[in-house]
């Protein structure tokens, strides 16, 4: 473990303060389930840690439905998943929240930092892509809004610059007839790394696809927007052939890498599998099921 200093921010403004005098090697702490490790195994420098627990917006959920919801970025996955209303009106959060890690992690481990841990596999990220989430950023030029789509640069890396940090992420209401889902595949039953995780959300107009977006994770540098499997959706009703011709398009869009826990050509296959499965649970939650 390097030595590091450890200090707590009681505001947005204080902690963007203490960030940007720590330099680079200043980093806000959340749960710290990643940052922490990689602190003390030396994978990452880090001179100070910045505690973001104590400021109210970063630990509050609140929902409007003219809104939308906004889950501060410390909020812990078991408060995400145990929330009524995030467990009606945004399953596809909980879908990926109650696999982070095991039961401990849970009450740590946040969606603001598996965002910004920027690691290709986070369970988290297709999800709150497919969701249309955007985090809100403070720093020391004030505050601004980066779609999550947009966040991650490549493994390790994102658009946050020097000061910044990630105060919560947003969420618009869930559209009238709208159903989305997640889910990974791990070669466990649990706390493991996804070999491939995949986020759908489908919209209907009658039996029509009015609108969807497909997102897959664990298979390229960042998670990946697919907007050809999307296109294979669209304003057409649902059918085998076009959440095959989705699938498909995800296959092409896939760029894994062969490691230990899994190869290209089983990568690209559980990717159309994966997202076929989870058009369909989008398709049944749309429809209430």
């Amino acid at each position: 473990m390097q030595k590091v200093r450890y200090t707590r921010a009681n505001s947005v403004e204080e902690a963007v303060a203490l960030l940007e005098k720590g330099g680079a090697t200043a980093r806000p702490l959340a749960g710290g389930t990643d940052l922490i490790v990689q602190a003390r195994e030396r994978r990452r420098k880090v001179d100070l840690f910045v505690d973001i627990k104590p400021i109210p917006e970063t630990n509050e959920i609140t929902f409007d439905p003219a809104g939308g919801l906004t889950i501060g970025a410390a909020v812990p996955a078991y408060r995400i998943y145990g929330n009524e209303t995030v467990s009606r009106l945004y399953p596809a959060l909980v879908d990926a929240c109650r696999v982070i890690g095991g039961t401990a992690i849970q009450g740590r481990a946040s969606l603001g930092g598996n965002l910004c841990n920027s690691s290709p596999a986070a369970d988290s990220v297709p999800a709150m892509i497919v969701l249309e989430g955007v985090a809100n950023i403070a720093g020391p030029r004030g505050r601004r809004s980066v779609p999550v789509e947009e966040f991650n640069t490549g493994p390790g890396q994102n658009v946050l610059q020097p000061g910044e940090f990630v105060v919560s992420i947003h969420f618009p209401p869930p559209a009238r007839n709208s159903g989305a889902a997640w889910d990974r595949f791990i070669p466990r039953n649990e706390m493991d790394i996804a070999v491939v995780n995949a986020g759908v959300q489908l919209r209907f107009e009658g039996d029509r696809v009015s609108w969807a977006k497909v997102a897959i994770g664990a298979v390229a540098p960042t998670a990946l927007v697919v907007p050809a499997a999307a296109e294979a959706l669209v304003g057409k009703p649902l059918s085998d052939a076009t959440i095959e011709a989705a699938a498909e398009a995800a296959r092409q869009a896939a760029r894994p890498i062969d490691d230990m826990r899994g190869s290209i050509r089983q990568r690209k296959h559980l990717v159309g599998v994966y997202v076929a499965r989870m058009i369909r649970k989008a398709a049944e939650r749309a429809r209430g099921g």
